[in-house]
């Protein structure tokens, strides 16, 4: 442990995806940043991830992992993850805050708790030497691995609401779920959800944009799923009306760059996807082709109206992600939509 006269050292955990470590790590680690303005502060997650922290924070230590630290065998798993708590013990942590709900960082954070780590979060809710004997004897369940309402305990005492359909009550935070988390189920009751990363915008755009009819940029997601069926229509129309708009897939370039663009555009067309999370970090204004899902859970600052469920789409994912809701709207109407919308945020 540090002596009273050193700095505090944090280590933050949040691994998923590129998406929760915008919305939910971003905000988080600013949140503690506030509490602890002194602290050494260090946040773990993959590459793609870290590259967010450091956009966003640059005085942050990332310790960055890789995907193949993760192997799909639940064993080397396991493995993996032991060599990474044994480096985290080294390192001598103050406190330890796991924020994530996956089994794998679940696992890990329990086998810190079990070694005498001050660890807060959440964490698998046996130990580390009963799961082995689990798995060594063929007892361990299927759903425990893949459900964290069966493998996920936590420290923070009102966690059960994340299991609850909170969409569904009268209070939902202006930010949806990300701030809820934080905020409703972990229990920062001080945050000041902030999410935001300043990049320059791209130089290539905001030429178009000056030379462009309408002098505004759209971005179409061209791989988000359920796909938008009708996205080249859609493009195509939106370009005749004078609007720049791209809809290139971003998910391999890096984030800075994602962001770059981003920040250059004055509207997303998206259905729900990872991609929209970016452009709410970017300050990009976001239009949520909703289907018949629920927006509260996104919170976008617009959205198209609700369109039933489309039997042809169901049909042609056979049966993949088929508890994904279709995003018909037909490409004519919402074009227009399109138009009206931007026309009134000039007016």
């Amino acid at each position: 442990m540090n002596t009273a006269s050193s700095r505090l050292k944090i280590l933050i955990i949040r691994l998923l995806n590129v998406s929760d470590v915008a919305s939910i790590g971003v905000p988080a680690l600013r949140y503690f940043k506030k509490q602890y303005p002194e602290a050494q502060i260090s946040f773990m997650t993959f590459a793609q991830g870290g590259e967010i922290i450091e956009l966003a924070e640059p005085s942050v230590n990332v310790i960055k992992l890789d995907k193949t630290d993760w192997p799909d065998n639940l064993l080397p798993a396991m493995e993996s993850f032991l060599g990474f708590a044994e480096q985290i013990v080294g390192e001598g942590y103050d406190q330890i805050i796991n924020l994530d709900t996956s089994f794998m960082a679940c696992f890990l954070t329990r086998f810190l708790k079990d070694a005498g780590e001050r660890v807060m979060g959440n964490y698998m809710n046996q130990s580390v030497q009963e799961l082995i004997e689990a798995f060594q004897a063929q007892t361990l369940l299927p759903e425990y691995v893949s459900a964290p309402a069966h493998y996920m305990d936590s420290t923070f005492a009102l966690m059960s609401r994340w299991f609850s359909r909170w969409w569904e009550s009268s209070f939902v935070p202006e930010n949806g779920y990300p701030e809820y988390y934080l905020a409703n189920c972990c229990g920062f009751d001080r945050l000041e959800f902030d999410m935001q990363i300043q990049v320059a915008a791209d130089a290539d755009l905001i030429s178009k944009k000056a030379a462009s009819a309408k002098q505004k940029v759209i971005a179409l997601t061209s791989n988000a799923l359920p796909n938008y069926p009708y996205l080249n229509e859609l493009k195509t129309m939106l370009q005749a009306k004078g609007y720049v708009v791209w809809s290139e897939a971003l998910s391999e370039q890096p984030i800075k760059r994602q962001l770059e663009k981003l920040t250059a555009t004055d509207l997303l067309v998206s259905p729900p996807a990872e991609f929209y999370w970016l452009a709410k970090a970017a300050h990009c204004q976001t239009l949520l082709i909703t289907g018949d899902s629920d927006p509260a859970v996104l919170m976008p600052d617009f959205v198209t109206e609700p369109t039933p469920t489309c039997t042809a789409c169901l049909q042609a994912l056979q049966g993949q992600h088929s508890e994904l809701l279709c995003v018909c709207i037909k490409p004519q109407v919402l074009a227009e939509q399109i138009t009206e919308l931007l026309d009134s945020i000039d007016s």
